[in-house]
């Protein structure tokens, strides 16, 4: 699992998984097996494996965290102005056709308050890296009657709905005809 929620991992979830290494450091000393480490800290044995040749090779040393493979282009404190903003909705920054955040929205929002370049993909990425989650949103109009449909669906769907097929034989001819 080299990037378990697509977009890289957190700083909580690097110091987690540099957690399980140096754990799985310790067993590889005790002469604890393959199977048996990956079983208990719930990786592939092949990660365990590749944990174990690092190891051999450089030590405990070779295991510790690099850092994050890329540095976010937003500071902590830029990070929260910008969710502030997002919470505030795509009309309250000009976006008035659609009340969706799209990635290229979110783009040139940070392009507007930040004066710094993200591509499409980094978007969607930081998003990731921050808890946002793709948003589809439910498609109703403002017209609709909540007590219309409980209704409905109640009373009349009931009386129009088909009756359930029972079992039958059926063929796979479609020339020839079911017996029975």
């Amino acid at each position: 699992m080299r990037y378990g929620q697509r977009g890289g991992y957190t700083p909580a979830e690097q110091e987690r998984r540099e957690r399980l290494r140096l754990q799985a450091a310790e067993w590889f000393e005790d002469g604890h097996g393959t199977r048996q480490i990956a079983r208990e800290l719930r990786v592939h044995e092949r990660t365990v494996a590749r944990w174990r040749t690092s190891w051999r090779e450089g030590g405990i040393e070779a295991l510790r965290s690099k850092g994050p493979v890329s540095r976010e282009k937003l500071a902590p404190a830029q990070w929260a102005r910008l969710e502030t903003e997002l919470k505030r909705g795509p009309l309250a920054h000009g976006f008035g056709d659609d009340q969706r955040w799209t990635l290229g929205r979110v783009k040139t929002l940070i392009g507007k308050l930040f004066h710094i370049g993200y591509t499409i993909e980094g978007v969607g990425k930081l998003l990731r890296r921050h808890g946002w989650s793709v948003q589809v949103p439910a498609r109703r109009a403002m017209e609709r009657d909540e007590q219309a449909i409980a209704t409905w669906e109640q009373e009349v769907w009931p009386a129009v709905k088909p009756p359930r097929r029972t079992w039958a034989p059926t063929s796979a001819s479609r020339t020839k005809q079911v017996k029975g």
